[in-house]
């Protein structure tokens, strides 16, 4: 290109997520388009491009990028600056600078249809492969060591391209240029099949066809997906079903199960069309839906609850299994009970012999682990219940940037982590409870995955007020052995607060409502039913539920009774406890009752708690519904299913008095009912009442909704409605998990704004 006189030379500066995403040769083909040379590159920070032409151009390129970059991108800092023309005669793609890493790592993403197009067809070189991907698709931050996202920096450095491969991934025009998991035949990973005591038995392409027999003869099978191990097994075969939930130690929690396509959901579910936009988004997350009345599932895949989580084949190994079973298959994170998904076969043969039958694997590394994501609509409100494959690592841009570097740990349960530096808010994907040794050792990792791609070293760790808390735990540790960081700790409802306010940005004071099953109180006892005038510096409890007794502390969260029994003895005497026609009189024997009584009035083992969680847990056992849960909110999911197919809606009474909201009165006329339904529903509509009179009360202040009650999905509809037909500014997480999950996000916040007010 010769420069004419009326020439003009930028560089642009962009940050986002903007490698691994196409973004590089979408610059290079909009500046073959308009004419433009120069160069594109990626750099620790994102992609930095030159750009020189006609002015016209110039700016037409400017506008073009901003307001129609790739698919898979987000841009969150676009500038750009004059530069001297230099004549330069072609546009180029640079080879990548490595630096201090502040760009943002993409997470994984399921096929794309041009890549499924290209693996059902016969004459294409990867027809049926198993590992099929490209720019718009497949694996990212489960294959990264570091960054920038280069080949040489994934689990895929091992397999040298074939020489087609390597033509595709080096032309600009191609849809694989730079796609760095590409791969084919020839050179990619390769599948293999173990028996049970790992020892290969199979391999190849009739691998497939193997295990697929193997899953249709009713066995449970391990097979290794993105971001972990999957156990699988026929999802219309009872037999089958139970034994895996036997062997998993998984009593009565829903299985997930994964389809080949929606014809199929909807022949065993009821979808409405939100359903399934979720369902078919390119993150291809498990969706909640509401079960068909006729279904050929196997009825212990989601006992006693009108609910199914559904999802569809995300990666080509999938597709191809789903082909060769043709029918829907359980596919449940590889793991026992309270520990991490297994991303190695060599952990399937050792602490899942007894469990898996044969093994589908393949000799790609699995760097980070990554479980599925779950989605739920309630209402009209899509809500995150898991946040991982798809969604995660979320990366949100600040408006302003920290000049501390902030590590938030977030809660013990459904834990995630939280980190902020220059420009960027960072949410891990889901690690889980921290109740065993495995799942706090994958905390420890997670922590170390992202010390190791950004260069991060925190200078502010927050955490949890509750002192037993691991992470709360690990924060102070990590105080006492570098005494210049600085710990904050922010009040668990709080967080919840402040979690709904970052994904909103939100700067101002609000009325949450913050409702779930136990958090760390600022009195000591556990709360859970919070309503706080907060904004991001600080908060006011101006409501709460009474508190009440968990008899034999956590006992009470696994037996309902016990808070049932609870709220009893707070209404009525001994002597009329013990003469009640009441299921949960009825579940315990006079010795259990007059021991239990004794805790009470004592106080032993039975701290004090105003969880909206643990009512849910109560009202269920009174009603007779459920004495002893399998799982964490397993009485709200069977009340909802139960009060859905009641038409009552009376709410119960409740009284507030000061800040206190009394429900003794919800527990009298609750006992005059006999209705499993009617209960169910009038508890439920007495939450919604509550929530409107106290929202009533402080009408200048928009409604925030957070925490895991509020995953309950009649629940949320019934208010948000409500607040809707007000024209009442309400917030609920879309974005981010609603439960425990967004804890760690809700304490960066609170540091930034604290921070950001100490340096000023």
């Amino acid at each position: 290109m010769s420069a004419g006189s009326t020439y003009k030379r930028i560089k642009i500066n962009v940050t986002g997520i903007v490698q691994g995403v196409g973004f590089r040769p979408y610059v290079y083909q909009l500046a073959q388009r308009l004419s433009l040379s120069g160069h594109v590159l990626n750099d620790a920070s994102g992609v930095e491009i030159e750009i020189e032409g006609e002015p016209h151009q110039v700016d037409a390129f400017l506008q073009t990028l901003q307001t129609s970059p790739p698919p898979l991108s987000r841009i969150d800092t676009f500038t750009h600056v004059a530069m001297v023309v230099t004549a330069e005669e072609s546009f180029t793609i640079r080879r990548s600078n490595k630096g201090m890493a502040t760009t943002m790592v993409s997470p994984d993403m399921a096929i794309c249809d041009a890549c499924a197009s290209e693996m059902s067809e016969s004459s294409d070189r990867r027809y049926r492969y198993p590992f099929i991907n490209c720019t718009d698709c497949g694996p990212r931050y489960t294959i990264i060591n570091s960054l920038p996202y280069d080949r040489p920096f994934t689990s895929m450095a091992k397999f040298t391209m074939c020489q087609v491969c390597e033509t595709e991934y080096r032309d600009p025009g191609d849809r694989r240029y730079h796609a760095q998991p590409i791969s084919c035949f020839d050179c990619g990973p390769s599948l293999s099949m173990l028996d049970k005591a790992g020892h290969v038995i199979a391999e190849g392409d009739k691998t497939i066809a193997m295990i697929a027999e193997r899953i249709l003869n009713g066995e449970t099978v391990a097979i290794k997906g993105l971001g972990g191990f999957h156990l699988v097994c026929d999802a219309t075969d009872e037999e089958a079903v139970s034994r895996l939930r036997l062997n998993k130690q998984r009593p009565s929690k829903p299985l997930a199960v994964m389809f080949k396509d929606m014809e199929s959901i909807k022949a065993v579910a009821e979808v409405t069309e939100p359903d399934e936009r979720l369902i078919l988004s390119k993150e291809r997350p498990i969706v909640i839906v509401k079960k068909s009345v006729s279904t050929s599932l196997a009825p212990s895949i989601a006992p006693a609850i009108e609910k199914i989580g559904v999802f569809l084949a995300y990666t080509p190994l999938h597709i191809l299994l789903l082909e060769a079973v043709d029918r829907p298959i359980v596919a449940t994170s590889a793991n026992i009970s309270d520990t991490p998904i297994i991303t190695d076969e060599a952990d399937i043969v050792s602490k899942l012999n007894s469990v898996v039958d044969v093994t589908l694997t393949y000799d790609r590394e699995i760097v980070n682990a990554c479980d599925d994501s779950v989605r739920m609509m309630a209402g009209r409100e899509p809500l995150m219940m898991r946040m991982a494959r798809g969604y995660a690592p979320k990366s949100l841009p600040l408006k302003r940037p920290t000049v501390k570097k902030i590590l938030a740990v977030g809660a013990n349960q459904k834990n995630s982590i939280a980190l902020a530096f220059g420009e960027h808010m960072i949410l891990s994907p889901h690690i889980g409870d921290l109740v065993s040794l495995e799942a706090f050792e994958y905390f420890e990792r997670t922590l170390e995955t992202y010390r190791h791609l950004y260069g991060f070293e925190p200078d502010i760790i927050v955490c949890d007020r509750h002192p037993e808390y691991e992470t709360s735990k690990w924060a102070h540790l990590a105080k006492s052995r570098k005494p210049e960081l600085e710990i904050m700790e922010v009040q668990h409802h709080y967080a919840h607060a402040l979690a709904a306010m970052a994904e909103y940005e939100l700067d101002e004071k609000v009325l949450a409502f913050c409702f779930d099953g136990t958090g760390y109180g600022d009195d000591g006892t556990l709360w859970g039913g919070e309503v706080l005038v907060a904004d991001p510096l600080l908060f006011e409890r101006v409501n709460h539920i009474r508190p009440f007794r968990l008899l034999g502390g956590e006992k009470a969260v696994k037996e309902p009774r016990r808070v049932a029994l609870a709220l009893l003895f707070d209404t009525y005497t001994f002597e009329e406890v013990q003469q009640m026609d009441n299921p949960t009189v009825k579940s315990l024997s006079s010795t259990e009752l007059r021991t239990m009584h004794t805790m009470w009035s004592r106080g032993l083992n039975a701290p004090l708690s105003s969880s909206v969680g643990r009512l849910f847990d109560a009202v269920a056992s009174l009603a007779g519904i459920v004495q002893r849960v399998g799982y964490e909110g397993e009485s709200g999911l069977l009340m909802e299913t139960i009060a859905e197919s009641s038409e009552e809606l009376t709410a119960f009474s409740y009284t507030i008095e000061g800040r206190e909201i009394d429900v003794r009165t919800m527990v009298k006329e609750l006992l005059d009912e006999t209705s499993e339904g009617i209960i169910a529903a009038r508890f439920i509509a007495m939450l919604s009442a509550l929530i409107l009179e106290i929202a009533e009360q402080h009408p200048d202040l928009p409604v925030v909704l957070s925490g895991g009650v509020f995953q309950n999905a009649l629940l949320v509809a019934t208010v948000t409605e409500a607040l809707r037909s007000q024209g009442r500014r309400y917030y609920i997480q879309h974005e981010t998990p609603v439960n425990d999950g967004g804890i760690a996000l809700g304490q960066l916040y609170h540091a930034l704004q604290r921070s950001r007010r100490d340096d000023e």
